[in-house]
């Protein structure tokens, strides 16, 4: 238990880092345009709680991931954000957000919080999509089949609540999902470099 904590709080947190000084230290950025997608999800603050879920499933990754993936998790999700931090300083983006005037729901006040607290730049590639698909991989196991299908539909659901939220376009979901699976397999393959490509796709 004492490794797990230590590289939850490692990983999470050198992302954290990486996450915050990237946003402290860039110009402005430069604005996406919505894709034809983008443009059907209907903005709704009760996605809020989807997105959220976040801070769920990345704690859970570290707390119940076999123990062989342990250490991988922990340097992909590193390695993840400095690519992401390298993007960020050097072609920083952004979006133009919905007006959003907050009313008396719970959901409207967290998301009106999390406006607060959160980059308005940072965008592509997501760091978020590319943190869940890094925990979704380390939690998934060919045989529990349910299990993983359910891993992969929370994390879709998280990614829909990120356009329904528009704090991400399609394309920074896309360009996250891609660089964490690049990463994560060059890593895996690094440690296991004798295991064919499609053994390296669930660790």
């Amino acid at each position: 238990m004492r490794d797990r904590l230590w590289c939850l709080l490692s990983g999470w947190g050198a992302v954290g880092v990486v996450y915050n000084l990237t946003d402290a230290f860039q110009r402005p950025g430069t604005v996406l345009s919505p894709s034809v997608i983008d443009q059907m999800v209907t903005f709704n603050p009760a996605g809020i709680w989807l997105y959220l879920s976040f801070f769920l499933i990345i704690p859970l990754a570290y707390l119940t991931c076999p123990p062989g993936r342990l250490y991988w998790l922990r340097n992909a999700m590193v390695v993840t954000a400095l690519f992401c931090g390298a993007v960020y300083l050097l072609w920083p983006t952004t979006l133009i957000y919905p007006m959003f005037t907050p009313d008396a729901s719970l959901s409207a006040r967290m998301l009106t919080r999390l406006i607060q607290v959160d980059s308005a730049q940072n965008c592509l590639p997501s760091l978020h999509m590319a943190l869940t698909l890094l925990a979704v991989w380390a939690m998934s196991r060919r045989e529990h089949p349910l299990r993983t299908g359910m891993y992969g539909l929370w994390y879709l659901a998280i990614g829909f609540s990120i356009l329904q939220l528009r704090r991400h376009l399609l394309v920074d979901l896309l360009s996250g999902t891609a660089l964490a699976l690049c990463v994560g397999a060059w890593l895996w393959r690094a440690v296991h470099p004798t295991q064919t490509a499609s053994q390296g796709r669930i660790p």
